[in-house]
């Protein structure tokens, strides 16, 4: 491995992260409603789940929400009624502090499109896309086979 390979997983990946303020979330009380609204209207299919502290508590998806309102005869959208985020979120959320290194980041990223990033209070800070890893590994090898 080159010099500047090296560097490139050693380096912080601060420089990637999309910012909490620009990324959709709910948070852990929202009905599930509201939940599949924000999902709906974001565009997203996955989106993180947040405490008032914001502070990441899971993950909720389009498909756990539609999965919750399965019944017998199809889609019950009165089983939303009454049901919070917390009810059915995936607590298993792929996580790194935004001082890890981008070797970290590209291991977690394989089984991810996403990775939420928290600051050293443990505070959401925004995400890191699988996109923008796989777009900085392409520039690099890129510029690596222009410079030989």
């Amino acid at each position: 491995m080159n010099v500047q390979n090296s560097r490139l997983l050693e380096q912080e990946i601060r420089e990637l992260i999309i910012p909490a303020q620009k990324v959709a979330h709910v948070q852990v009380g929202n009905s599930l409603e509201h939940a599949l609204l924000v999902l709906t209207k974001s565009g997203y299919s996955v989106i993180p789940v947040l405490d008032l502290q914001d502070r990441i508590h899971g993950l909720i998806s389009t498909n756990m929400i539609f999965n919750s309102m399965l019944g017998l005869q199809g889609l019950e959208y009165e089983k939303l009624d009454g049901r919070k985020v917390e009810d059915i979120m995936n607590t298993k959320v792929p996580r790194l502090k935004e001082s890890d290194n981008f070797l970290r980041a590209l291991e977690l990223s394989i089984n991810n499109p996403f990775l939420c990033i928290e600051n050293q209070d443990n505070k959401f800070v925004g995400i890191l896309t699988r996109r923008s890893i796989l777009a900085l590994v392409y520039r690099q090898f890129r510029n690596e086979k222009n410079v030989q």
